[in-house]
């Protein structure tokens, strides 16, 4: 019995030591994978932090991609690589663990030259070498660069010329930089340091400094919208500093109109081209710093706005023949281009004073500046919809097919609904002092352009009947009436005219009771008894680029 007891003890002892060692084991199991996780986190969020803290001190413009959208190789260990950092100014491409060595080595582009004392009307190219732009041609043999596979060739920052290796001499190196086809539209960084140097000498004759006495020249400012377009702006903030000096491209998320407008004091008198990219609200933001620029006795420094419309709508560069929308099917080189070649002309601004009713009302009235148009009725109900649902969920509203079926939606309510019925009983409308018997209608417009609704000729119609030529330069606008929103859509395909209720120099409408939606330019608000005035504000210098308007009537369009 004791040789019994001690075998079943044993016995015991070897069960609970393979408990214990299933137990650590399962145990190592579980844990296991989790420090490895939790170990691989901690080291990429340290790397992350690295990456971040390069990118705040560089002088680069460092972005970060998971994937490159060409070939690339590490322009310090020559790899090839799929994913890294990259510079949106000069184009540098590196791996994430050649990116300290890299920020340290290649210099970027430098909107100023260095030692501003005496500084030359000249300077060098920059060289970059490796990932050239695909089906570049070097300057010199003028074959296809970039078509071997490894970091091969040579790129300049400035001029977007480029040269193969076995091309490269030392006269290319030292030779002076033309800066290429966009010559007329960058700023040199010897003539910003030439510029600070005189300014702090208080000097302001300009004139001998070259580009400054070029003929020619006409520098551009790019201002994009970030926000606009689907995040297209982000885009093509890089694409304008690769092709421009970066001083030159502004980021309207992180520099006020205002304030990057100022950049026109440095530049000739009436020679500077703004491009605008974003929507109809963005250009009226921009135009409204140019109206303070007129206040603060900058006239002689008024920049003309082109537009790149980003988004939907879009009625005023449509108007203007900038399109109803761009996704990036034209190259930005073009899109320069087109800047270059397109003419001036004058934009008409409107003040739209809103005054509430009532004895006691002490609020100031409410004043708006508009370029585009005023409407009060359905349109105007379906932007305040549209606008308060996308205020709630902005997420959903990430493109422009689903902005315009929400659109379609609250349209097709409102064919039903109807809320903004018997119009012409709740207002009285007076053009230029003339009171005007009102039809039965359920909406007013008001236009300045020739556009309306995201592309729709308004005023025009079906054009099958004669009227009066709309312009947006002749200090008059437009009022026609709408039946409701089939009334609209039915507009907008050519199968019904508008009401045309005339032409005037000066509208006033007013609201007698309820409540009824209007808007200025898109932007919506429910408004109760009011007396609305429109009359002339000023005029813009606008840009006008021939051909790209969506409607087939192009008389009509160049009439504008």
């Amino acid at each position: 019995r004791p040789g019994r007891r001690r075998m079943e003890g044993s016995g015991d002892a070897a069960r609970a030591v393979a408990d214990w060692r299933l137990a650590l084991w399962t145990l190592c199991s579980v844990l296991l994978p989790v420090l490895i996780t939790a170990w691989c986190s901690f080291q990429r969020s340290r790397r992350q932090l690295l990456i971040r803290d390069i990118f705040r001190k560089s002088k680069h413009d460092w972005h970060y991609t998971d994937l490159f959208g060409q070939p690339s190789y590490c322009c310090v260990c020559a790899q090839h690589i799929l994913r890294g950092a990259f510079c949106g100014c000069c184009g540098l491409r590196v791996s994430e663990r050649c990116l300290k060595q890299a920020d340290q080595r290649f210099l970027c582009k430098e909107i100023t030259m260095r030692g501003t004392a005496g500084a030359p009307g000249s300077m060098p190219h920059h060289w970059i070498r490796g990932n050239v732009p695909l089906c570049s041609c070097c300057m010199v043999c003028k074959q296809q660069c970039g078509t071997q596979p490894k970091l091969c060739d040579y790129r300049c920052v400035w001029c977007q010329y480029t040269v193969h290796d076995e091309c490269m001499v030392d006269c290319l190196k030292t030779e002076d930089c033309t800066f290429g086809e966009f010559k007329d539209l960058i700023i040199p960084p010897y003539y910003l340091s030439a510029i600070n140097q005189m300014r702090k000498e208080k000097r302001t004759s300009y004139e001998k400094v070259v580009p400054y006495c070029r003929k020619h020249w006409m520098p551009v400012m790019v201002l994009a919208n970030t926000r606009s377009g689907n995040n297209m702006g982000e885009t093509l903030l890089g694409e304008f500093k690769m092709l421009l000096n970066p001083v030159q491209v502004f980021d309207l998320s992180k520099i006020a109109p205002a304030k990057a407008l100022q950049l026109c004091t440095w530049l000739p008198c009436n020679a500077v081209r703004v491009l605008v990219c974003g929507g109809d609200g963005t250009v009226g933001w921009v135009l409204d710093a140019v109206d303070e620029m007129k206040i603060k006795g900058q006239e002689r420094y008024i920049p003309q706005v082109a537009i790149l419309p980003l988004g939907t709508g879009n009625d005023l560069s449509n108007t203007l023949g900038w399109g109803a929308g761009y996704a990036g099917e034209v190259p930005v080189e073009q899109i320069l281009r087109n800047v270059m070649e397109a003419d001036g002309i004058k934009l008409d601004r409107w003040k739209v004073q809103v005054t509430n009713k009532g004895y006691y009302n002490l609020r100031k009235p409410k004043v708006f500046t508009m370029n585009n148009y005023f409407s009060i009725g359905p349109d105007a109900l379906m932007a305040l919809n549209f606008h308060a649902h996308r205020e709630k969920t902005p997420s959903l509203f990430s493109s422009r097919i689903i902005n315009k079926a929400v659109y379609f939606f609250y349209g097709t309510k409102d064919c039903l609904v109807q809320e903004c019925k018997d119009l012409n009983k709740k207002v009285e409308l007076e053009l230029d002092g003339e009171r005007i018997e009102l039809p039965n209608l359920e909406g007013i417009i008001v236009l300045n352009i020739g556009y309306w609704g995201g592309g729709c000729r308004l005023w025009e119609g079906m054009g099958d009947e004669p009227y009066p030529l709309a312009r947006h330069d002749d200090g008059l606008l437009e009022v026609v009436g709408v039946h409701g929103s089939f009334h609209c859509a039915q507009i907008q395909v050519k199968l019904a005219n508008p009401v045309r209720l005339g032409q005037a120099h000066t509208v006033r409408l007013i609201l007698k009771s309820s409540k009824m939606p209007m808007q200025v330019d898109g932007e919506p608000w429910a408004q109760g008894p009011c007396t609305v005035t429109i009359t002339h504000k000023t005029h813009a210098l606008m840009l006008y680029h021939l051909g790209e308007q969506t409607d087939d009537d192009d008389a009509s369009s160049l009439s504008e």
